[in-house]
């Protein structure tokens, strides 16, 4: 239902934000904004604010923004018309007119939903009973035992023609509403209509109110036409706009589970019973617009899984070009792949929930996969065939409509592309123009390039063994460490809500992390806030000089709100900003090293672009700012706006 914009903005009106926010976060004003903590995120300081005068809410720790309906959307897992409908009751707003054929349509759709519910306690019951027999066989084969059967509501459609006819019938269904319910086939040709399905074990298919709306067969005989048969198109029905276990992983995706998208039924249910419950599957064709549209709406970077054949590839590679033109700041695509030979169920069986969780921290960025498409298998000896690569290139980045990725895809697949054909002597410091053999990125240990991204990594070694990211305890103190030490000591009343946090923050230096612990010992015995106490027992535990190297590397100029003369609410803010910024340099230092023993397993061009981009990453968040409304003004500083 289309709603008008003056009936929308009557709700708004009378329901300020805060007000529905508040229904769910505790809000304490502060100035002009209302903040609580994060309703998306587990977090012990607040980083998430409402402005009334300017209708919207913003996460900072997940950067969800929106106004009351997108509130209620994202934290309660409801459709726009629903979350309307709640709206509309709080506001006291009556809801727009509906005409008469709206509301015929809409009690035929009542009465269907109750012939589908029928049918699937019949096929239910069928699995449990005698008949059924054969289709609990097939489902313990697979290690879907009884308590996975009456979780997902499975059952069986025994082989007799008129079995669910004339069940359904017996309970007063009449025949036509079977036939508009998609649970006979009918036709000119066919003087009575029969059953649908029969000898197939079944699974309901919900829409996202968790109704039954459609039904998946899967035959137990090996000569039949149609291993899957799904439900065909009703007015329940649209198998586009669906997912399998949608309603379940929609539900589970609020509450901060990953969404997963497999290929079938039994590897969604492996996937839930493994502990993975936002897993959900297309219905029986390749993935959807309308159904990666709804994948994003529980999650902003749902992770694909394949199988890892060439057929799986394709599948990917498909969803990759889908995917393009949708995506938006914030929302892309994750790609896992399996081992080859195995689905989502095979893994489950043999490595159970470790195994898949595997496979999801390998996850790969959707630019990784779209860069290993293009380059994989060419072969770019030739200007000509390099001049072809970017034009592709070109033409894969027009297709994003979002202005701000796509300008951020373009300088990223052209850097790619740069350091493909840069001459090693080049990135290694040189100047002179290569020359030789240029290959992609399937290149082996043997080919020419690939001895010279060896020589690349030979010459690139001093300076990793020098990076602090992966030199752990015998580096220096890496940067966001010694600031976040710093601003401790200057700012010990940060320890007053945030102690439990830093204690929690991955520190890799040793040093840094025993002065840490130091400020933790401190602070539980109130001497953290007399300055002169909290010198001296550093001092005595032969601190002093690891207070001089976190003081040195802070710059008054950039890392100002570390000093203590800097307010605190800014010195609030940075915080919570550079413990995030520290958590993702964190988990791209593992990044790199996964990166670096990549490219020195097989030194590819692919790998050895991986690598360069890992390090870029990493260079590219030191110096990231607070972006916070009003941040600056509590230092005296020029203020930041959102």
């Amino acid at each position: 239902m289309r709603f008008p914009p003056s009936f929308l903005d009557e709700i708004r009106t009378r329901l300020p934000v805060s007000e529905v926010v508040g229904k769910r976060v505790q809000l304490r004003k502060q100035g002009r904004e209302w903040r609580g903590l994060s309703p998306f995120n587990p977090e012990k300081t607040p980083s998430f604010y409402v402005n009334d005068q300017k209708g919207f809410y913003h996460c900072f720790s997940s950067g969800k923004h929106g106004d009351q309906f997108d509130f209620l959307m994202e934290t309660e897992g409801l459709a726009f018309p629903e979350a309307v409908e709640r709206l509309a009751n709080m506001a006291g707003v009556p809801m727009p007119a509906v005409s008469r054929e709206e509301e015929a349509k809409e009690t035929r759709r009542k009465t269907l939903h109750e012939v589908m519910e029928l049918a699937a306690k019949y096929f239910e019951a069928t699995l449990q009973g005698r008949a059924g027999a054969k289709g609990r066989g097939y489902l313990a084969d697979r290690g879907l035992g009884p308590p996975t059967q009456a979780r997902f509501r499975l059952g069986y459609a025994s082989p007799e023609r008129f079995a669910l006819k004339e069940a359904l019938g017996a309970r007063g269904v009449p025949v036509e509403d079977m036939v508009e319910a998609g649970l006979l086939v009918h036709g000119d040709d066919i003087p009575v209509p029969y059953d649908r399905f029969r000898d197939r074990v079944m699974f309901p298919i919900t829409d996202l109110r968790g109704r039954v709306v459609a039904f998946g067969g899967r035959a137990l005989e090996k000569d039949v036409a149609a291993k899957y048969l799904n439900s065909p198109e009703t007015s329940l029905f649209h198998k586009g706009s669906l997912l399998y276990n949608g309603f379940g992983a929609r539900a589970a995706a609020h509450k901060g589970a990953p969404v997963i998208v497999a290929e079938g039924y039994v590897d969604v249910i492996a996937l839930v019973e493994a502990g993975f419950p936002g897993a959900v599957a297309p219905l029986g064709t390749a993935l959807t617009e309308e159904q990666l549209a709804l994948a994003w709406k529980m999650a902003p970077e749902p992770v694909l899984l394949f199988d890892g054949d060439k057929a799986g590839r394709r599948a990917a590679w498909r969803a990759l070009d889908l995917a393009l033109p949708h995506l938006k700041p914030g929302v892309s695509l994750g790609f896992g792949t399996l081992p080859e030979g195995q689905d989502p169920d095979d893994l489950v069986r043999k490595g159970g929930r470790e195994a898949v969780e595997a496979v999801l921290a390998q996850a790969r960025p959707l630019a990784d996969v779209l860069w290993s498409r293009e380059t994989e298998a060419g072969s770019f000896e030739t200007p000509e065939r390099r001049a072809a690569l970017e034009a592709r290139i070109g033409e894969i980045i027009s297709v994003i409509q979002d202005e701000t990725v796509r300008r951020h895809y373009r300088s990223e697949l052209m850097e790619r592309f740069r350091r493909l054909f840069a001459p090693t002597s080049a990135n290694a410091g040189g100047s002179r123009r290569g020359t030789g053999d240029y290959r992609g990125g399937t290149g082996r240990a043997g080919d020419r390039r690939g001895g010279n991204v060896r020589e690349a990594i030979g010459m690139r070694g001093e300076s990793l063994r020098r990076s602090a990211l992966l030199r752990g305890t015998a580096a220096e103190i890496p940067r966001n460490e010694a600031l976040l030490l710093f601003a401790v000591l200057n700012h010990p009343w940060l320890l007053d809500d945030g102690a439990e946090e830093l204690a929690d923050l991955p520190f890799l230096n040793r040093e840094a992390d025993q002065l840490r612990r130091a400020l933790l010992d401190a602070h539980m015995e109130g001497e953290a806030e007399d300055r002169e106490r909290l010198g001296a027992r550093l001092a005595s535990e032969k601190l002093d000089g690891a207070v001089a190297r976190v003081h040195a590397v802070a710059v008054a100029r950039h890392d100002w709100p570390t000093f203590a003369d800097a307010g605190r609410a800014d010195v609030a803010l940075w915080w919570r900003q550079r413990t995030a910024l520290h958590r993702r340099s964190h988990a791209l230092s593992k990044e790199l090293k996964e990166a670096e023993k990549a490219l020195a397993d097989d030194p590819t061009e692919v790998n050895w672009a991986r690598f360069l981009d890992v390090q870029n990453r990493i260079a590219a968040l030191d110096g990231t700012e607070a972006l916070v409304e009003g941040f600056g003004a509590a230092s005296g500083r020029p203020v930041r706006s959102m």
